[in-house]
């Protein structure tokens, strides 16, 4: 009886799959625990802010310009279940117009 030849070629596939949360092709942020992709929350530590006001004639003041000034981290949450999203926010910051 002869042997018979196995073939020497393996089949394979590939898959690509898209991940669920961060950064896609559609530059859109979502949630990993959620899937909001439409609220999000910026909360900035150890800030000054300057105010300067104006005294108007009955005696009650009128902003007139505001400053500020962040000194310590800024971190970006899911505007839904608060999840940390922060490894993202620089990618955030740089897309508010």
């Amino acid at each position: 009886m002869k042997d018979k030849k196995q073939s020497t070629s393996t089949r394979r596939s590939t898959h690509i799959t898209m991940p669920r949360a961060g950064w896609h092709s559609g530059k859109h942020l979502s949630c990993p625990e959620c899937g909001n992709d439409r609220h999000f929350i910026e909360v900035a530590h150890d800030v000054t802010i300057t105010t300067s006001y104006v005294q108007n004639s009955d005696g009650s003041f009128t902003p007139r310009s505001d400053d500020s000034t962040i000194n310590g981290d800024v971190k970006l949450y899911c505007g839904l279940c608060y999840a940390d999203l922060s490894q993202h926010y620089r990618r955030f910051a740089e897309m508010i117009f």
